[in-house]
């Protein structure tokens, strides 16, 4: 094995190993989806807006929170390692920085599996109906995945920039500001406004509607759906590598102001 992919299988390592001695931060990116499926799916699981259950409708959207949060709190760990100067360590380690993203995306998209796996089984084991195939419960794990992986590159983005815990914020809201700007708990056309002119224009748009498509066992954009989940990997991937590179030069300095001399006296 190459010395890059030794340090993308130390990262990953690494990472799945502070997650099984403190599960802890692993916890989030699953209790808020299924917090989210409980109280909105089981409320409102009687609504009528023209697909077959309510309760698959919400679901997509919450698989797809699972998956992306999980690479959201990557994102803030990676934020973490590199404001305590473990980052700067791997750094001296790689001779091929990009091998270090390599490694928190793998740990990642391993984590959005089994956040995938787990969701979906307990929104089985309550009752949900499916009427897609496998082949459609596998084109919605994919599409989970792909953002899993787009969420994942944008946070290490952040957190290259950043290194500091406290860009978690930064990679958090803009996230879920953009789930929510989706067609999340009602159709697209029933939404109206200016809700409806960012649903249109929300990348994030056409793979909801593919996954629940996708459930129902129905006709999918699917050129649309996975060239736009497909465009935000590409645009993140191009986002982490020059966050890369500025962590590559380090902090910046402030720069000193001058001290001006002051009046001279006798």
């Amino acid at each position: 094995m190459s010395r890059s992919g030794l340090v993308t299988q130390a990262v990953a390592r690494r990472s799945a190993s502070k997650l099984l001695k403190n599960p802890g931060p692993g916890l989030p990116p699953l209790l808020i989806p299924l917090f989210m499926f409980a109280a909105v799916a089981g409320a409102m699981s009687s609504i009528d807006i023209g697909y077959y259950n309510y309760t698959a409708f919400t679901f997509v959207f919450v698989v797809y929170m699972g998956a992306m949060f999980v690479g959201v709190f990557t994102g803030i760990e990676i934020a973490g390692d590199f404001g305590t100067g473990i980052g700067a360590r791997l750094m001296l380690a790689a001779p091929r920085r990009l091998a270090i993203i390599g490694g928190y995306l793998v740990t990642s998209f391993v984590r959005g599996l089994i956040a995938v796996v787990v969701i979906g089984g307990i929104a089985v084991a309550t009752g949900m109906p499916i009427r897609g195939g496998v082949l459609d419960i596998l084109g919605l794990v994919a599409l989970a995945l792909l953002l899993n992986v787009a969420t994942t590159l944008y946070g290490a983005g952040v957190a290259l920039r950043v290194q500091s815990a406290g860009g978690g914020v930064l990679i958090f809201i803009p996230v879920f500001m953009f789930m929510l700007l989706t067609p999340a708990f009602v159709p697209r056309n029933l939404l109206s406004g200016w809700l409806n002119t960012a649903a249109d224009i929300n990348p994030l748009t056409p793979a909801m509607e593919a996954g629940r498509n996708f459930m129902a066992n129905t006709s999918a954009n699917l050129g649309l759906a996975f060239g736009a989940t497909a465009g935000l990997v590409v645009v993140f991937l191009l986002w982490a590598i020059t966050g890369m590179h500025k962590a590559e030069r380090g902090p910046s300095e402030p720069r000193r102001r001058r001290r001006r001399p002051g009046p001279q006296t006798s």
